[in-house]
């Protein structure tokens, strides 16, 4: 989990992730385009997220394609974030009922 952390602390990986989220599925000319990083860079980047298991690639013909891999940040959101929000949930639910139970 500190690979994922460490590759979403940073902005242009962040925005490249996005990218893919809007577009899955993209070559390494496709996600250049409109940045303004080089290729080497970009490239760089990319490899932080594929260790952090965060973008996965397939090969088709001679292009290498970039895909969105949401599970490692599904995986953050169930172990840091919800436990939070139950709790929270949770206190509105008995809200709702206790306001309910004293209307009636």
């Amino acid at each position: 989990m500190d690979a994922v952390f460490k590759a979403l602390a940073d902005a242009s990986r962040r925005e490249l992730l996005d990218r893919l989220r809007a577009d899955n599925g993209q070559t390494l000319n496709e996600l250049c385009a409109r940045l303004d990083m080089t290729r080497q860079a970009v490239s760089k980047h990319l490899a932080i997220l594929e260790d952090a298991n965060l973008v996965a690639t397939m090969r088709r013909g001679r292009e290498k394609l970039h895909y969105l891999n949401p599970v490692p940040i599904h995986e953050i959101g169930e172990r840091w974030i919800g436990k939070f929000e139950r709790h929270r949930l949770q206190a509105l639910s008995e809200m709702k009922r206790a306001l309910e139970t004293r209307d009636d």
